[in-house]
């Protein structure tokens, strides 16, 4: 194995048969020891969060394979905290999607002058550019295709996934009496036609979800939804 990226959450490592092994750290991102899923820095580390957050991951993957979603997932090994992935192109240095179901985080911090905390949202979806020193900004499809990131045909398709995506995700997290206030995905190409297709993870880091109007850290989101 060879060590191709350190990022904040996971190491990602090329394998010889030509896919790649994504390692699950126990790092999540916030600021100030608070956890957000929209911070482009680690905040805090939670012992057993890695595991715990390829074990949601996995249940995930798997469900949407399983309804021809697609997606870069082929196995994990949870007891090392590792996910064998087929390999992706990424959209210019890499974007994150985020579909928002009600008002909150850094969607309230921008549109606060019109918005309640915790308004509902229609699957509202937000594009932003992976780009920490600039953190993170948002950017619209136009300027996506004017900047060669991806065309707006992309763009259409990315939209419609993330909020087939994130409906099913809603859905399961319901079942478990919770509520799904927003999600962040990662897309990228992926096989010789370059489809787009979800990578990354979908782990409680991703995504802030409430019970009976309270906040579940990531940890006891996933503990809720595997038990």
């Amino acid at each position: 194995m060879k060590l191709v990226y350190t990022g904040k959450t996971k190491n990602v490592y090329a394998l010889e048969d030509g896919n790649f092994l994504l390692k699950f750290k126990d790092d999540v991102t916030g600021e100030n020891g608070v956890f957000d899923p929209g911070a482009n820095t680690v905040g805090l580390s939670i012992e057993g969060i890695g595991k715990s957050g390829l074990k949601l991951t996995k249940y995930f993957f798997e469900k949407l394979n399983d309804l021809d979603i697609p997606t870069h997932y082929v196995s994990s090994d949870i007891e090392n905290a590792t996910m064998t992935v087929l390999p992706a192109k990424m959209f210019g240095k890499g974007v994150e999607v985020i579909c928002r179901y009600r008002a909150v985080g850094s969607f309230l911090r921008r549109y606060g002058l019109y918005a309640k905390e915790g308004q509902k949202l229609d699957a509202y979806v937000e594009v932003t550019l992976k780009d920490d020193e600039r953190n993170d900004p948002l950017i619209t499809d136009e300027a996506l295709e004017m900047l060669g990131i991806m065309t707006k045909e992309e763009y259409n398709t990315l939209v419609d996934l993330t909020k087939k995506i994130g409906s099913i995700v809603k859905e399961e997290l319901s079942k478990k009496g919770l509520e799904l206030y927003d999600i962040k995905f990662e897309f990228g190409r992926v096989g010789e036609d370059n489809h787009i297709a979800l990578i990354d993870e979908i782990s409680g880091g991703n995504m802030r979800a409430y019970k009976d109007g309270s906040y579940i850290e990531p940890l006891q989101l996933e503990r809720i939804m595997l038990d």
